[in-house]
């Protein structure tokens, strides 16, 4: 074994660690070595999403210790940041196993810092957890999940006093406070109980009362209140607020899939708790073609990401896309604002750089500002404390199942979504149409973008390295043809430029560095390629796009854009 792994070892079993810790450590040494070496080969890293892992004994893992010393590591800086005063934070928690044990952790630590801390009483979606830090006027929050990895899997958000999860300076900020942290005993676990305020059904009512402010044609909710709405929680903590959010909405015939309804951080009936994945959502989808409903809608196991089922403009059933999703929401922000003269010369949305262009093209053509940023919400609540009383901020979103409607949360919110895509499905209904016909007319109007995400795993210690070997090909040799079509430009975040490839004119890219590459081909089309920040993983983001004249056409020009991303993958050897 490596000195160094043998050494991290040892500090632990000689360290203030509690024996059933010490014991576990001393069977994998007997029974698995090979995983005492993946438990021990690094420190868990703070990075800037916080901690994700998975659970168990050892600095790689999430468990105890590693939670303990980020929140020592966050209270640290937050103690050195706002001096003189009494701190407060927020901290949530999802359906995950151990996570109430993670956020009790959190919550300990932080009151044995002399921070006053709001503990929900019990799971909570985490745009909920986002809400309270600006509800309660925080300082800082935290959620236990991962999000919608696998059940092995648990992590630690941290948040700021926007509510948005931390941004530079703020998150490397903690992340050295965290790194400095060199022994267990420098954590203090106890102390400070009387800081600790449960908080649960005030915060829950003062939250559904804004969702319900979001509203843009309540009208149109009364006359199709009987809209067939599916609802799957997947086994997570949007059971907690989204039957109640639409009830309140005015929606009466909600039908919630019962084998994913209960919480349980097994994940019993799924693999993968990723709405983004049509097995996750095959509950979902027999049972609304069953009961012949409107619409079907899944939150993930932290309810932030929403997926959508839909009938297709053949009557067969469909899960929609990303991007698609994002495409009929922010048409519908746009639009319904202007319908009912509430838009505002000042109205602004934002994207990130990998979701669908076709969103700039409506705002273009709407007279709305559009933004785009890098990958994460924590970068659309950045632009909107930036532009706090100079734009009015609408909707953003990304291509990943994420929606933020208004400015009330900083992260993305699958609750609030929910209710204004159900509220979006009853104002087309009373059309005659459905949200599928809606999007094909979108096509039509501003052009017909089809879009698609490849993810390629790289697992265990070498993982990272054969990531990060793959991006330094694309940069040093990029493609100069893909498909017949020339590469007109490479986008390079990670050196901030952009590069012309016939003439070799460069430019800054005014972003903050992110390792991802864009190629932009003439006939329009884009790949990125962007390493996952929270999983050992590459993506791959194809769009490619076409005009389209009638409904009529739309099969075979469907078609032609799948050949067009097959093709690319090909070339890229995907």
């Amino acid at each position: 074994m490596d000195v160094q792994i043998q050494q991290r070892v040892n500090s632990w079993l000689s360290g203030s660690y509690d024996q059933q810790t010490k014991d576990a450590i001393k069977i994998l040494e007997k029974e698995n070595p090979n995983d005492l070496i993946e438990a021990f080969y690094k420190n868990l890293e703070f990075g800037t999403g916080g901690l994700r892992g998975i659970m168990g004994v050892g600095t790689n893992r999430m468990n105890k210790y590693t939670v303990g010393t980020a929140t020592q590591g966050f209270a640290n800086y937050l103690n050195k940041i706002y001096p003189n005063q009494q701190i407060k934070v927020a901290i949530a928690h999802d359906c995950r196993n151990n996570s109430r044990f993670f956020a009790e952790t959190t919550a300990h630590v932080f009151a044995a810092n002399g921070i006053k801390v709001f503990l929900f009483d019990s799971l909570r979606p985490t745009p909920e957890l986002s809400f309270a830090i600006r509800h309660l006027g925080c300082q800082g929050g935290v959620v236990c999940t991962a999000s919608h990895n696998p059940k092995e899997y648990n992590g630690y958000k941290a948040y700021g006093n926007d509510g948005g999860q931390l941004v530079p300076p703020h998150d490397v900020n903690v992340m050295n406070e965290v790194a400095a942290i060199e022994n267990i005993d420098e954590v203090m676990f106890s102390g400070g109980e009387q800081l600790i305020t449960i908080i649960g059904k005030e915060i829950d009512d003062a939250y559904i009362a804004m969702v319900k402010g979001l509203s843009v044609y309540p009208d149109a909710i009364e006359q199709q209140k009987d809209l067939k709405i599916v609802y799957t929680p997947i086994h997570g903590s949007g059971i907690k607020l989204v039957p109640r959010v639409l009830e309140t909405f005015g929606f009466t015939n909600v039908h919630i899939v019962k084998e994913q309804e209960i919480p349980d951080g097994n994940f019993p009936t799924v693999i993968y708790p990723n709405p983004e994945e049509a097995e996750t959502m095959s509950l979902g989808l027999k049972l609304a073609k069953e009961l012949d409903a409107d619409i079907l809608l899944g939150t993930d196991p932290d309810a932030d990401r929403v997926g959508v089922g839909i009938k297709n403009h053949k009557g067969d059933w469909v899960l929609m896309n990303g991007n698609q999703t994002a495409v009929l929401a922010f048409a519908y922000m746009i639009e319904a604002r202007k319908a009912k003269n509430i838009a505002q010369p000042n109205d602004m949305i934002v994207k990130t750089i990998v979701t669908t262009y076709m969103i700039d093209d409506i705002a273009k053509s709407n007279d709305v500002a559009c933004y785009n940023v890098l990958t994460g919400f924590k970068w659309i609540a950045e632009l909107i404390k930036e532009k706090e009383n100079k734009e009015h901020y609408v909707i953003g979103g990304e291509e990943s199942f994420g929606l933020m409607i208004g400015d009330k949360v900083r992260d993305k919110d699958s609750v609030s979504a929910v209710a204004l895509l159900c509220e979006m499905a009853a104002y087309e209904k009373g059309k005659g149409k459905t949200l599928y016909d809606k999007l094909i007319e979108l096509y039509i109007e501003y052009g017909f973008y089809y879009e698609k995400l490849i993810s390629i795993t790289k697992k265990g210690m070498h993982g990272q390295e054969e990531i990060a070997e793959m991006m330094k090909g694309y940069r040093d040799n990029p493609p100069k043809e893909l498909n017949g079509s020339k590469v007109a430009q490479l986008l390079d975040y990670k050196l901030q430029i952009g590069k012309k490839l016939d003439n070799g004119q460069t430019w800054k890219i005014d972003l903050p560095q992110s390792n991802v590459l864009q190629f932009i081909l003439e006939d329009g089309s884009q790949i990125s390629a962007r390493p996952s920040g929270t999983e050992p993983k590459i993506k791959f983001y194809f769009s490619v796009k076409t005009e389209l004249k009638s409904k009529e056409e739309f099969d075979e020009k469907l078609a032609s854009l799948e050949d067009k991303i097959n093709a690319l993958m090909k070339d890229l050897k995907l």
